[in-house]
């Protein structure tokens, strides 16, 4: 007798009328594949552990779908290459849209092994910051003013990143100008451009 969670029953009860025999269907389909198998909800959604998570399904509004915790590091063509929703096999709107019984339970099958060896998902590398590209009117203006360049070269990242958008952001070649004269005029006070920004909109206020 497979052991079942109350919560998925409500779950699939609780779906449309469509999605109802695919949850159930899926559901039967991996406690055949493995008994040991358990129940559960995360992130609001049925979800079935063995050593770790194996998969998990979900209905929608229009679709169902079916996630196999470890797709990336599992061997098969059964995934389709193009999808037009999130799951394994992307947008599942009846038993037909499903692959053959034995395509999933062998799915499962390779699920369990992955998590009886202690297989992990690689995590992906954090993106790596970009370098601040300074615009060449900045540097050349920045070569002529001394005090300006020591202030600019002394500022954090973010600080230099505020008044180099500031420039590049400007709409015209007048503005852009008047932002890089401005720039340096606040730069060889020592200021940064939020906080001269903050100055000069309490001054326009009085």
């Amino acid at each position: 007798m497979p052991t079942t969670d109350p919560r998925i029953d409500a779950y699939i009860e609780k779906s449309a009328e469509f999605a109802q025999p695919v949850l159930a269907h899926l559901r039967e389909l991996i406690h055949k594949a493995c008994p040991q198998v358990s129940e559960t909800l995360k992130w609001s959604m049925p979800s079935f552990e063995y050593k770790g998570i194996l998969c998990g399904f979900a209905a929608f509004k229009n679709h169902c779908t079916l996630m196999f915790w470890k797709q990336s590091l599992m061997e098969t063509d059964a995934f389709p290459k193009n999808k037009t929703a999130m799951g394994s096999f992307g947008r599942i709107t009846s038993l037909k849209d499903l692959p053959f019984d034995k395509v999933i339970i062998g799915l499962i099958h390779q699920a369990m092994e992955l998590n009886e060896k202690g297989v992990k998902v690689p995590r992906k590398a954090a993106a790596t910051k970009k370098d601040l590209v300074v615009p060449d009117d900045l540097t050349k203006a920045l070569s002529k003013n001394k005090k300006a360049k020591a202030q600019f070269d002394k500022f954090s990242p973010s600080h230099k990143k505020e008044y180099v958008q500031w420039i590049t952001e400007a709409k015209t070649e007048p503005t852009r100008n008047k932002r890089l004269a401005t720039t340096i005029e606040w730069l060889a006070e020592g200021k940064s451009r939020i906080g001269s920004t903050r100055i000069v909109n309490v001054r326009s206020r009085i």
